[in-house]
């Protein structure tokens, strides 16, 4: 059984499921560093600083007035935190926007440098095609049917 685990982790795939992991969680990082340090302040001025957050319906117990999500969350009282959701949505469509650009530059740089190769092997001086075997075989047959002239 040791045996076998051992063969179906050696297998490519594993391996490349393994690498795309670890690669996936260290993009994660970037992605959500563009949003929340790059992407999110320049919404907030154009929508001039709104945060949905703190939006919320208590639906039982008694929370102050002004009290923010946590100190609602931290009161005990049942709370129905929709900004909190909107947020999160926001966010979501922001991360999957940049992705999507991320990708399609990806993409781009791959076509380009596949185009190139192509270029490159269009370009590239074609090989003289030599003679086949049955063509020097003709051509050695006919030399040695040649009498020589005296």
């Amino acid at each position: 059984m040791l045996e076998e685990f051992r063969k179906f982790i050696a297998r490519g795939n594993v391996l490349d499921l393994a690498v795309g992991i670890i690669i996936g969680a260290a993009f994660t990082a970037i992605v959500n560093s563009i949003v929340n340090d790059l992407i999110n302040p320049v919404i907030g001025l154009i929508i001039g600083g709104i945060d949905f957050t703190n939006l919320y319906w208590v639906l039982s117990g008694s929370v102050p007035l002004e009290a923010s999500l946590e100190q609602a969350r931290a009161s005990g009282a049942a709370i129905f935190a929709y900004g909190s959701f909107i947020m999160s949505v926001i966010n979501f469509l922001i991360i999957a926007f940049v992705v999507f650009l991320l990708v399609k530059i990806v993409n781009r740089v791959k076509d380009a440098a596949h185009r190139k190769e192509q270029l490159e092997a269009v370009a590239a001086p074609a090989v003289p095609k030599g003679p086949t075997q049955e063509e020097l075989l003709v051509q050695i047959r006919d030399l040695l049917a040649q009498k020589p002239q005296v």
